[in-house]
């Protein structure tokens, strides 16, 4: 089965970050979330995700239990950092113009593959929801547990 649309979503990935990165996501994480992010750390991250965006894409359809992973964590990016946050604070959020247009879709895409495919039991979205749950939420405890770890944070 074609892998491009796991690819698409690592390019999209690429435009998401020029689009927070462009439009100062640091600076509205910092005032709307209260995440003491400071720019080295979104540069690893992102470089991080785009890493896994191209091991997740080599995968493909092999092991969709783990590709699915990253339309996961694309969409709960989407909706749980850009769109909850814009609608809630009303506050426009930097990124939620390639979250909208690009991962939703895209994410909604590999997965109706997957089902059209038969790969998508019930497991298997439960491990790829999770990991893409696990994968969003591990920098995120790491800024939180940063203070309490690393001397002089």
């Amino acid at each position: 089965m074609d892998h491009s649309f796991f690819w698409m979503l690592t390019a999209a990935y690429a435009a998401h970050v020029l689009e927070e990165y462009t439009l100062d996501w640091r600076g509205w994480a910092r005032d709307t979330l209260g995440f003491p992010v400071d720019w080295p750390q979104f540069y690893v991250v992102n470089a991080a995700v785009i890493v896994g965006g191209v091991c997740f894409s080599m995968i493909g359809w092999n092991v969709p239990a783990l590709s699915l992973m990253f339309p996961a964590l694309a969409a709960i990016n989407a909706v749980f950092f850009h769109l909850a946050p814009l609608l809630v604070k009303r506050r426009f959020s930097p990124g939620v113009f390639t979250a909208v247009a690009l991962f939703l879709p895209l994410a909604f895409i590999l997965y109706r593959q997957a089902h059209r495919q038969g790969l998508l039991d019930a497991w298997t979205l439960a491990v790829s929801l999770s990991g893409g749950i696990g994968i969003m939420a591990f920098p995120v405890i790491l800024l939180k547990l940063r203070p309490l770890l690393v001397k002089n944070p």
